[in-house]
This record gives structure tokens, sequence and C-alpha cells, in this order.
């Protein structure tokens, strides 16, 4: 099995095994112990220097990073999407591309400061300022994506594996960061509460929950958190 998925609960991994289920490519999961921080040991750092998750090993070729291991599979399976659109299409690349530079650069990047807001400020009477902040703009990116979104699919047309990215920020917005500050649902946006409920409700969406020991029937609209020990899950 030349696909090799380096994953704790609930981490940026999720996003990556969504994709592979969803895209119907087989892997081997290989599960790191954040609680004994196995992901700062050094045979993970020559996997990724920064000692973060995901890492996906597809043969000898070793990615880091959520947004460039979408583009590896999109690449790998020849879409962008379940149904497409074609990776050839070149129109359809461009605007794939966009949105995925968008989504790793700016949500992304937003919410993993309202997680570890602590280690962005030299003040912890600081840390509520700048969480109400991030919460303020991830409110914002929701409403750019809300007005970008037709009426009946994702971003591009048809589902694709940007609408799994977003997902999955917007379930750890809801449940992850500063008290107070967190995202409370997804309700203010119809289009966006509408394509969640039917990203969810996937098949292949579900088992990449349930391995993940997400129980959760609405894991993206009504999230909660795995059942396990803090220590063990993203977020803490």
């Amino acid at each position: 099995m030349a696909l090799r998925l380096y994953w704790s609960p609930d981490s940026a991994n999720l996003v990556v095994r969504q994709a592979l289920e969803l895209m119907g490519l087989e892997f081997e999961a290989v599960r790191v112990d954040r609680a004994a921080r196995a992901q700062k040991a050094p045979g993970f750092l020559e996997k990724n220097p920064q000692g973060l998750l995901p890492v996906l090993e597809d043969g000898e070729l070793v990615l880091f990073e959520t947004g460039a291991i979408l583009l590896h599979i999109a690449e790998r399976a020849g879409r962008m999407g379940p149904d497409g659109p074609d990776w050839g299409d070149r129109q359809a690349r461009g605007a794939f591309l966009k949105w995925l530079f968008y989504l790793s650069n700016t949500p992304h990047a937003d919410l993993r400061a309202a997680f570890y807001t602590h280690r962005y400020v030299s003040e912890d009477a600081a840390i509520p300022l700048v969480a109400a902040g991030l919460q303020a703009r991830f409110r914002g990116h929701l409403d750019l994506i809300e007005g970008q979104l037709p009426d009946k699919g994702g971003l591009l047309g048809p589902v694709t594996l940007l609408e799994v990215y977003l997902g999955a920020l917007i379930r750890w917005a809801q449940i992850y960061g500063q008290r107070g500050h967190r995202l409370r649902d997804i309700g203010d946006w119809p289009k966006l509460s509408r394509l969640m409920r039917e990203l969810e409700a996937e098949p292949a969406i579900r088992r990449a929950f349930a391995a993940e020991f997400i129980a959760s029937e609405m894991p993206i609209t009504r999230p909660a958190r795995p059942d396990l020990a803090p220590e063990s899950v993203t977020g803490q």
C-alpha cells in the first residue's frame, strides 16, 4: 500500500483522511501519540521538521502541510472531487488552487492562532482581545464564502476537496479555542449550512470521522469532541 497517513484524533489530518476516503484511495493510517509528544520525536521530525500533523507518505515521497497534501491527492486521483472537475480542466484547476491556498493561508491560519492564542501574545491579558478579533475574522471568512456559493453545490459546482477542508475548519471553530469566543453554529450562513449537512451525511465522510473517535451524528454542523483524554486531541 503506497499511501500512509500519520494522524492523531481530530488534528488537521482529519481533512486528509476525509479526502482519501471520499476519493476512494486506499491508505494505511499510523496513529501518532500526541499525549506522549510523539510528533516531536526525532523519527517523526525527519518526516516533518515542524513536528506537526498531518504527514502523508506516497511511496518515497513525504508530504506535510494540509493544503499541499490535498493538492497532491487531487493530482494523484486526476480530479478535484469524487465527481470532478477533472484535474486537466485548466479553468477549474485554477479556481481550485486559489480557494485551496485561501483556506490554508487565511481561515486555517486564523484558527490555529485562535486555538493557541497564548503563543501569539506576550501578556495573558491580551488573549481575550485577540480571541475576539479572530472570531470576528473567521465569521468574515464565512461571509465571503457564503457570498461565493451557488444555491446548490460547492465552490466549483460539484463538491470537491475544498468543501472537505472547509467542513473541518467549521467543525473546529465551534469546539476548540478560547471559551466564549467560539463559533456558536453556522445558521447565519444558509448555503454553507445546507452544504455542510450534505457533506456530513456522505458515507465516506462518516467513515473518516468514526475512525478518529468522532461519534456525533452531525460532526460538522453539531460537533462534539472525540471521547478521549484532552491531551490526545488537537486544540489543547
